[in-house]
């Protein structure tokens, strides 16, 4: 048996809330990591110092960087480990005790998959008390598992958490590492690059790490926002559409995938009163348009007219009703089906 080595790799950006509570469950896991790292992204809030208290006693390296995001944060730590696998964990999520002991396990088989890099698993959603909101909550988001189709990783988002995963270090750097431009949906595009480079997943259907979600969650914040556009914009440059393959990456998965995430966006603009967020979401909407299936792009054009003279007044409901229209699409199903089993069979 092949025995790995583990970093855990902690980026903190202010968040002396949950700090503590993430390092004492990397600490109190069945299989302990070798190394353990946390990157304070440029803190402005005491979570620092209660690292540099913890490390006094356990064995805890913290690193000081300038703010530049989770991914450079994540970046900095791996760049600086020396273990041969990598074990992420967000500050406010938290890993049940065998997390570690069971995503090991794949890898140190007698004879472990061929080019086996990641191995992640299910996990539960709690609130921002901690407390249980939704067991197996992949099973409810995204119940395909392991992604094993490029269609897969491309027509919606992966729901691999990046906390819920162990990363071979080696295939982590010959991706290309995180791409430091994006602030949301980074893991989405390495585990992609890991995919497109002929790497195997493993999925271990049990939840393994508790993630939370609250209200100053990166997933709600403006900077998601941007870093999906920025996304789009790579997917958009890295899988055109291929007509004489019948390979229409862009128009039949990805666009209508980042449009569905705009349109929620526009919507949760409405109902919370948050006029800058509702003109980003509608410019977002308007450059991922032209890219849509026919018969939807036909729909959005109809009601953008209206939807600009509405939206940043009193009639931003109304605006609402509108942008729900654009975003339907009727009679689409059987004909994306067909050409989504045409790809797959090319």
């Amino acid at each position: 048996m092949t025995r790995i080595t583990i970093a855990a790799v902690i980026p903190l950006y202010n968040g002396e809330k949950y700090i503590r509570e993430a390092i004492d469950s990397v600490f109190a896991q069945t299989s302990l990591p070798d190394e353990i790292i946390v990157v304070d992204d440029g803190s402005t809030d005491g979570g620092a110092n209660i690292v540099r208290e913890l490390a006094e006693t356990r064995p805890i390296t913290l690193i000081s960087k300038p703010n530049g995001g989770q991914s450079s944060a994540r970046n900095a730590a791996i760049d600086q480990c020396h273990s041969s696998h990598i074990a992420l964990l967000d500050q406010d999520d938290i890993w049940y005790p065998h997390h570690l002991e069971v995503l090991r396990r794949p890898f140190e088989q007698e004879v472990p998959p061929a080019r086996l890099a990641l191995v992640y698993g299910n996990l539960d959603h709690v609130d921002v008390g901690g407390q249980m909101v939704a067991h197996r909550c992949l099973d409810i988001f995204c119940p395909d598992h392991p992604k094993v189709t490029l269609r897969h990783c491309l027509e919606q988002d992966m729901f691999i958490l990046p906390g819920a995963s162990l990363i071979e270090r080696q295939a982590f750097l010959e991706a290309g590492r995180f791409d430091e431009r994006l602030a949301g949906y980074e893991d989405d595009d390495l585990f992609l690059r890991l995919f497109r480079k002929g790497y195997h997943s493993v999925y271990i259907d049990e939840p393994l790490t508790q993630w939370r979600i609250h209200a100053a969650s990166t997933s709600f914040s403006a900077r998601m926002a941007k870093s999906r556009m920025i996304y789009y914009r790579k997917l958009l440059e890295v899988y055109p559409n291929q007509p004489r393959l019948h390979q229409y990456w862009i128009r039949d998965y990805v666009a209508p995938r980042f449009f569905r995430a705009s349109v929620g966006d526009f919507i949760a603009g409405s109902r919370f009163g948050e006029p800058q967020r509702m003109q980003q979401a509608w410019a977002d909407i308007l450059e991922i348009t032209p890219e849509l299936p026919r018969r939807q792009r036909k729909r959005v054009r109809r009601v953008a007219p209206m939807v600009e003279l509405l939206y940043r007044g009193r009639f931003s409901n109304l605006a609402r009703v509108l942008v729900r229209y654009g975003a339907s699409a009727r009679r689409r199903e059987k004909t994306e089906r067909r050409r989504a089993e045409s790809s797959d069979r090319k």
